[in-house]
């Protein structure tokens, strides 16, 4: 009898089919989304800054009151299965968006590799650039906004 191959769950299952541990494991831990975002009123368009929420432990990229965060940040925003049509606002290295769009987790991805050592060596999470929110007045978040190439972050100006 031939032994049948394993395959994980994200190449057998939809983002709309994963259980909320699979789907959480899908985050890369990245931080990305963690970054304050502007958008322009006008045009709907969505501009990252390297301003952390205050919440981020920028070191770690790791939320310091996950459990809470919706209660806690008022413009949190909880990812869901539900917003895969407005995916588009992530950064293109988020592992949720590649998958949807592609099928398939970047090979970086700590499920892939098994931690996160080559997600951090590749510069691919914001511990090395992002700042708190609470050092930048925000009439002056403007002067932060960054655009992604190729996973990393350069400044742009308005």
């Amino acid at each position: 009898m031939i032994a049948k191959r394993y395959q994980p769950f994200w190449q057998t299952k939809s983002l709309t089919e994963m259980n909320s541990e699979e789907w959480e494991s899908i985050c890369d831990g990245c931080g990305k989304c963690c970054l304050q975002k502007l958008e322009d009123e006008e045009t709907e368009t969505v501009y990252y800054t390297n301003l952390a929420c205050r919440q981020l432990d920028i070191s770690a990229c790791q939320c310091k009151v996950y459990t809470e965060r919706l209660e806690k940040v008022a413009s949190c925003i909880n990812l869901t299965a539900a917003d895969l049509s407005v995916f588009h606002w992530l950064p293109d290295t988020c592992s949720y968006r590649l998958l949807h769009e592609t099928g398939s987790l970047p090979d970086w991805h700590p499920l892939i590799v098994g931690n996160r050592q080559k997600m951090l060596q590749q510069g691919l999470t914001v511990s090395q650039y992002a700042i708190n929110e609470d050092r930048v007045a925000e009439e002056d978040w403007e002067t932060h906004i960054i655009r992604w190439v190729h996973g990393m972050p350069e400044p742009i100006e308005l």
